[in-house]
């Protein structure tokens, strides 16, 4: 009878493109294949705030405003500007989100963004 290799249980995180940043700069550049050099580059040229602040925002809008964690992340990935460009992120249809609690997301967007 063949025994049954053990399987290793992989747990699924969705990150913030600051939170990969940092996650790639911890091993070091050097220790990176060619496609972790590319995320990183990528992740370097396009996170609009720092890890930590990242990390704050997608709790903050999910739990605050009632997102899923994978809207928080995309939102904190753009940082849109306006009520308008917040939609774009929202406009899935299947809520409706009151324009006071967009501007009240700009608003905290507006706090965490990098100068």
């Amino acid at each position: 009878m063949l025994e049954k290799p053990e399987t290793e249980k992989v747990k699924e995180k969705t990150l913030a493109t600051p939170q990969v940043k940092k996650l790639l700069e911890e091993l070091g550049e050097e220790n990176l294949d060619q496609f972790q050099r590319r995320v990183l580059d990528y992740a370097s040229k396009f996170s609009k705030v720092d890890a930590e602040a990242a990390e704050k925002l997608v709790k903050k809008l999910a739990e605050e405003f009632d997102l899923e964690e994978t809207e928080a992340v995309q939102i904190v990935n753009c940082m849109p500007k306006s009520v308008e460009e917040l939609r774009a992120f929202l406009g899935g249809g299947r809520k409706i989100i009151e324009s006071s609690k967009l501007e009240a997301m700009v608003k905290l967007l507006n706090e965490y963004r990098l100068k």
